[in-house]
C-alpha cells in the first residue's frame, strides 16, 4: 500500500481541510491524531505517524489509558514535543468529558451516578476515590476527590470520606472508586470499606446511599446488589 506526504494529498483530502470543511466528527481518530502530530519526516507522514500510533496503541484503549509520554516517542518519527500535544489533548478531552455541570443533575438510579463520573475514571491509570454530594432531593452538589492510590487501591479513612459531606452540608453521601483494571468487581477491601462507611454514615446522619465501584464502561453497585 503506498503513503503518500500530506503536502502531497490534494487539499481537501488533508486531515487539517477535511476537519475545518466538515468538522472534527467526519474524521478517523488517524486522520484526528496526524493533525495533533502535525508534521512528520522524510519519507514518512504525520498520517503514517498516526496509523502506526492508532494500529498499536488505540488497542484495548491503551492510548486512553496513557499517562507516560514516553509511551508515545516509542514510535517512530513521534517525537518528545509531539508526544506532549497528544498528552495534552487527552487530558483535555478527559477534564471536559467530566466537567458536565452538575446543578440540577438528579441521581435517581445507580447508573446516574456511575454515567457522571465514567469520563473521568474509566481511563484512569491509578485508583481514585471520590464522593458525590447529594441534597435532600437527591440532587448533586458537589463530586470531591478524596484520595489517589496506586494501581491496585487508595487507601481512605471515613473521616475524609464525610469531610467534604459535612463541609458542604449534604444530606448523603454515594461513594465511587475505580479499579484501573477495567474490572469493577469489588474485592474484600472494598466490601469491608463499603460496611465501614455505611456505619459512619449512620452515626453522623449522613447515609450511604451507594458504593459504585467504576470499570472499563461498566459498573458495579453495592445497592444493586443488595449489599448495602
Amino acid at each position: 500500500m503506498n503513503h503518500y506526504l500530506i503536502k502531497e494529498m490534494i487539499p481537501e483530502e488533508r486531515p487539517r481541510e477535511r476537519l475545518l470543511t466538515h468538522g472534527a466528527e467526519a474524521l478517523s481518530m488517524t486522520e484526528l491524531l496526524a493533525i495533533l502530530i502535525g508534521s512528520g519526516m522524510k519519507d514518512r507522514s504525520a498520517l503514517d505517524i498516526a496509523r502506526e500510533l492508532s494500529g498499536d496503541l488505540l488497542k484495548n484503549a491503551q492510548l486512553a489509558r496513557t499517562q507516560d509520554a514516553r509511551e508515545l516517542t516509542k514510535i517512530p518519527g513521534l517525537g518528545p514535543a509531539r508526544a506532549a500535544v497528544i498528552m495534552a489533548a487527552l487530558e483535555l478531552g478527559r477534564r471536559l468529558a467530566g466537567a458536565e455541570p452538575m446543578e440540577y443533575k438528579t441521581i435517581r438510579c445507580p447508573e446516574d451516578g456511575a454515567m457522571l463520573v465514567m469520563p473521568r475514571l474509566r481511563y484512569a491509570s491509578h485508583e481514585y476515590f471520590f464522593v458525590i454530594l447529594l441534597n435532600s432531593k437527591g440532587r448533586v452538589t458537589a463530586v470531591e476527590q478524596v484520595s489517589e492510590g496506586s494501581l491496585n487501591a487508595s487507601v481512605v479513612h471515613p473521616r475524609e470520606a464525610f469531610a467534604p459531606a459535612i463541609l458542604h452540608h449534604a444530606a448523603a453521601l454515594l461513594a465511587v472508586h475505580n479499579h484501573p483494571s477495567g474490572d469493577p468487581t469489588p474485592s474484600r477491601e472494598d466490601r469491608e470499606r463499603t460496611r465501614t462507611l455505611c456505619e459512619t454514615g449512620k452515626v453522623m446522619g449522613i447515609p450511604l446511599v451507594d458504593h459504585l465501584v467504576i470499570g472499563d464502561g461498566v459498573y458495579y453497585s453495592f445497592k444493586e446488589h443488595g449489599l448495602l
